[in-house]
């Protein structure tokens, strides 16, 4: 097994390893010796590592993976320390494997069996790690594997020993089912065509696709589709030519417009609805929807988006989905923003609905963690490609690939006001959430 690093594939898409324990325990010792590089500060200090340090690297044979690195879980620095173990804690919600390293001078102890059980009632899966073995007899090995809840793996990052052992642990214990296996490959046939229509505007990068059309299209070629790539404008060119694709994938922001074009008989969708399904539960987020037009005067709102880029003067959140929002209510509701990774803000209680990006910066369990989290709070949560397909009355036919969802949306009252609106015609940036 080598490693090399890459980043050819993307955050989201790669299993996340994240390495848990005490302050000393060695855990980014650790990390530089599966890596082969000094990519963590390393000090007999305690608490020298502060914050999560995450790092893409690809490790053979299971490909790209993130190893995060997280302070000790046993800082007893006040209030700053609290902040350090909770911020260590909040690395649970996107790992899909942990390890848990254990001191070998300091053995099994309540920080160990505190993390242990927060793995076994979040379901995640975990490999023990007994790091500094090296200062260990074989006698003492035994005893410690004996007090031990499962059986450990000895190693000492120093020394490099028992490294390749680990890697075969990781390989043998990561979760098989961490992401889904394709996109959108199992809609189509090989050979079939499919057209994706994208729309570049203020937030777009130029000359270039954005992530989520990336991976579609590269999972379209993958599964041996043909892919035609066409602007919204262009669109109507590929139907007055007599082309017949079997899928039509849009951005959201033109899901309105592009549906007016595209035939009834051929089935559309938007990158984000697939996303909806790739990195969450579909299901889940079509129910959601059904408090969009629920939402009042006074209610608060929670839009939240996976990752940071600047608001742009068309912005999807603050403009399409916000004006929306507030011409429903007449400007009466109250609208928060969250950017980044990690858990919701807390609490959720008080807000009415969430309104969630397509999650391409997410890996799956971060995206289902939040699913989970909106449900505890009782709070229902839906993604923009839902939501805007709602607000531009082509909802029903953006779910036309997933038949058995259409039925959930009988239940939906007064599809389409946004599309009945002048206003709104003029389509909101899809940068980062098509």
């Amino acid at each position: 097994m080598t490693w090399s690093s890459t980043s050819a594939a993307p955050r989201g898409e790669r299993p996340h390893i994240t390495l848990f324990g005490r302050r000393n325990a060695g855990k980014s010792q650790l990390l530089n010796a599966i890596t082969g590089q000094n990519l963590a500060i390393v000090s007999p200090v305690a608490g020298t590592t502060t914050d999560p340090v995450l790092k893409a690297m690809e490790l053979h044979p299971l490909g790209p993976v993130v190893l995060i690195d997280t302070a000790g879980i046993d800082d007893d620095g006040g209030e700053l320390g609290a902040l350090r173990v909770r911020k260590s804690l909040d690395m649970l919600a996107r790992t899909d494997l942990a390890l848990l390293v254990v001191d070998a001078a300091q053995g099994w102890g309540e920080p160990e069996e505190r993390l242990l059980d927060l793995f076994r009632r979040r379901g995640t899966a975990y490999v023990l790690v007994v790091n500094k073995a090296d200062i260990l007899t074989p006698a003492e090995r035994e005893e410690l594997a004996r007090r031990l809840p499962s059986a450990p793996t000895f190693v000492s990052a120093e020394r490099g020993e028992g490294v390749n052992e680990l890697l075969r642990q990781i390989v043998d214990t990561l979760p098989g089912d961490w992401a889904l296996p394709t996109i959108v490959g199992d809609l189509f046939d090989p050979g079939d065509l499919l057209v994706m229509v994208t729309h570049h505007d203020a937030g777009a990068p130029k000359a270039r696709l954005i992530l989520p059309e990336q991976e579609v299209l590269r999972d379209i070629i993958d599964h041996g589709g043909l892919a035609l790539v066409v602007e919204d404008r262009d669109l109507p060119l590929v139907f007055a030519r007599g082309i017949r694709p079997r899928l039509v994938i849009t951005d959201s922001s033109v899901f309105g417009p592009v549906a007016q074009i595209v035939p009834e008989e051929i089935p559309l969708t938007s990158f984000s609805v697939l996303f909806a399904r790739y990195k969450g539960d579909l299901e889940t987020l079509v129910r959601g929807v059904r408090e969009l037009p629920r939402v009042a005067p006074g209610d608060r709102v929670l839009i939240a988006e996976a990752c940071t880029h600047p608001t742009t003067e068309d912005d999807i959140a603050r403009v399409k989905i916000g004006g929306w929002l507030r011409r429903r209510t007449g400007d009466q509701v109250h609208i928060d923003y969250h950017q980044g990774a990690g858990p919701l803000p807390e609490p959720l209680a008080g807000y009415r609905l969430i309104i969630h990006c397509g999650a391409c910066m997410l890996n799956r369990r971060e995206m289902l963690s939040r699913i989970v989290q909106a449900r505890e709070a009782g709070v229902p949560l839906v993604n923009y490609g839902v939501a805007l397909a709602y607000m531009q009355g082509v909802l029903r036919r953006g779910l036309s690939p997933f038949s058995e969802l259409q039925a959930l949306l009988d239940e939906v009252p007064s599809e389409g006001e946004e599309a009945k609106d002048p206003r709104s015609a003029k389509p909101a940036s899809g940068r980062g959430s098509p």
